[in-house]
């Protein structure tokens, strides 16, 4: 029987206590009402939320600058890579040419024939 007036007390106490702070917790609707008013679409910002949105924006373009910037730095490695190998490849493949039609002579004597 104790446990049950334990409990019930306790109820008790938390619905006195809740309908006390019930005033300090919620506002009264027309100090809601004036406080939307004041924070609507059409109110003007203040100077430091205004800075902040523009630091905000200063950042965001800043990575994102960062970012393109790597893209572009990663992009232009690429293809002077592959400009190089391909020269490789042709050098190679000259060299290769030059190899098996050398007879000898030097200049070889495929640049020197006279045409009639």
């Amino acid at each position: 029987m104790t446990w049950r007036h334990v409990l019930l007390l306790s109820c008790l106490s938390a619905m006195v206590l809740l309908s006390s702070e019930r005033q300090k917790i919620f506002m009264q609707e027309s100090d809601a009402s004036n406080f939307l008013k004041r924070l609507s679409k059409r109110s003007p910002k203040s100077r430091g939320e205004v800075n902040v949105e523009n630091t905000q924006k200063l950042r965001v373009d800043e990575l994102r600058r960062e970012y393109y910037e790597e893209q572009r730095n990663e992009f232009e490695n690429f293809v002077e890579e592959q400009k190089d190998e391909q020269e490789e490849r042709d050098r190679e493949a000259v060299e290769q040419w030059r190899q098996w039609h050398y007879d000898g002579l030097f200049p070889s004597y495929l640049y020197n024939r006279h045409h009639i």
